[in-house]
């Protein structure tokens, strides 16, 4: 029985993918994405998301956050996002470093979802500022949120009416879009560019890939040269198969989605088990796989003692003697393991 709920990484690799990267492993096979998988993986996401993409493949979701923005933001250019966006708080500067300086600017958001208003006032204060502000560049959303919350898409398609105003690209930070899909049960074409965003870091290494992410284009004019920028950052795999194969295992059959059903499922379920515990209250809207909750300070404690990981979350405000976590579920997350929790969470109250 598993004890750890500190993130979705944790997770083994999926029989499925795992199996997929085997298949992979056979004969002599050209290099550098000129192999039939990733060929025969482009084919497929223009079915999944029902238009023709361009899609590559990259290892971490730092890399695709990263790349994505670079190629998207000038050095002298402002990305606008949620000001404890993953890729402000938790990427090392990597997306500052790989557009050369372009300046990540957060806006606040008590659920993590920004909102078109203040893209709108953030823009028009930056061109009546002119030269002496950076330049509006993109906006970046992150779907699920940081804090387990799913955009809307009447949200995300205000968001990109007024990023279309100002001619200004939407990217989408998808470590969890899969989550997000299963909770909108909406199509992948609903939740990204029939919602007006231009290009996505899609997630699939917390939710049961090996190691594959993928930046996908929806506007073909912004793909210029990213193989270039790719391969500048040491994410062209020689032997791409074995990130293409798990990224074709990993939409076969929806496996993708149903694995995310289960992960949020999971989070659902401690949510909701969570709500009869003796002084716990859960802080945010559960509507993909992250549970933020706060917990007397005796119990957390006591969880820690019995054995059982997850996060201290000082983000999130807690009382006096309260202590605030962050529970993550996966798709190999059990109901027993779940059961468990809550049980030592009510004994411990």
């Amino acid at each position: 029985m598993s004890r750890i709920f500190t993130s979705d990484n944790v997770a083994p690799a999926s029989a499925d993918i795992m199996s997929a990267v085997d298949a992979a492993n056979i004969d002599l096979v050209a290099s550098y994405g000129s192999d039939p998988y990733t060929t025969r993986l482009k084919a497929v996401a223009g079915e999944i998301f029902e238009t023709d993409v361009a899609i590559f493949p990259v290892t971490t979701g730092s890399a695709a956050n990263a790349l994505a923005l670079s190629q998207i933001a000038p050095p002298y250019g402002a990305v606008y996002c949620y000001e404890a966006a993953h890729v402000v708080t938790d990427e090392c500067g990597a997306p500052e470093f790989f557009t050369g300086g372009a300046k990540l600017i957060g806006l606040p958001a008590a659920d993590g979802k920004i909102r078109a208003q203040q893209v709108a006032e953030s823009v028009a204060f930056a061109l009546e500022m002119g030269v002496h502000h950076v330049k509006p560049a993109a906006v970046s959303v992150t779907q699920a949120t940081e804090w387990g919350t799913v955009y809307s898409l009447a949200q995300l398609s205000a968001i990109a009416a007024v990023a279309k105003q100002h001619q200004l690209p939407v990217h989408m930070d998808g470590a969890r879009f899969a989550n997000a899909l299963a909770h909108l049960r909406c199509s992948p074409a609903e939740g990204t560019w029939k919602s007006g965003v231009d290009v996505l870091s899609l997630g699939a290494t917390k939710n049961g890939a090996l190691c594959a992410e993928a930046v996908v284009f929806f506007n073909p004019a912004l793909v210029q040269d990213f193989e270039r920028r790719r391969k500048r950052a040491g994410h062209l795999w020689s032997k791409m198969r074995f990130l293409s194969s798990q990224l074709l295992a990993y939409f076969h059959d929806d496996h993708w989605l149903k694995n995310a059903r289960h992960a949020n499922a999971m989070a659902s379920a401690m949510a909701q088990g969570l709500r009869g515990v003796s002084g716990a209250r859960v802080l945010h809207a559960v509507d993909a796989n992250e549970v933020f909750a706060a917990l007397p300070e005796k119990t957390v404690a006591a969880l820690e003692r019995d054995g059982f990981a997850f996060y201290r979350w000082p983000l999130c405000a807690a009382l006096e003697n309260e202590a605030a976590i962050r529970l993550v579920t996966s798709y190999a997350t059990r109901s027993d393991d779940v059961e468990a929790f809550l049980a030592a969470a009510r004994r411990f109250s």
